[in-house]
């Protein structure tokens, strides 16, 4: 006979179940949440925020991933450093997105070619004879 605790069925009986069970209405919960911030997201396109949009869609982004790795990925039933580096390396990838929107905010006007003082030279046509001389 084995040494091992399985029942006849194949399952074993050794206390594991589940890892990190939560209820549905836990689960619907966040789904609700998460699909109401989906309709801010939707909806907040129809305001101007001028220099703050990005700041506002980032935020809503933000609250949506947390919900995620709370509660389906169970970061909020893991061990507290499984949660500190996935946290942190979420802190890096929005500080790299805060200064590459930073950087392109400060150049954004000054490599661009004014146009409408080039245009006229242009367009200006020139008068060429028959003869092809000009």
């Amino acid at each position: 006979m084995s040494a091992h605790a399985h029942s006849e069925d194949g399952h074993s009986n050794d206390g594991h179940d589940f890892a990190h069970p939560m209820s549905v209405q836990t689960l619907l919960l966040v789904f609700f949440a998460l699909t109401f911030l989906t309709i801010v997201t939707v909806a907040q396109s129809n305001f101007d925020f001028g220099a703050f949009e990005v700041a506002v869609v980032m935020l809503i982004a933000t609250i949506k991933a947390i919900l995620v790795m709370a509660f389906f990925m169970h970061l909020i039933a893991d061990k507290p450093f499984n949660a500190i580096i996935f946290i942190g390396s979420f802190v890096f990838v929005g500080l790299f997105v805060i200064f590459t929107l930073g950087d392109s905010m400060m150049t954004s006007g000054s490599f661009e070619p004014e146009v409408d003082l080039m245009a006229p030279a242009v367009a200006e046509p020139m008068e060429v004879r028959v003869d092809g001389a000009p």
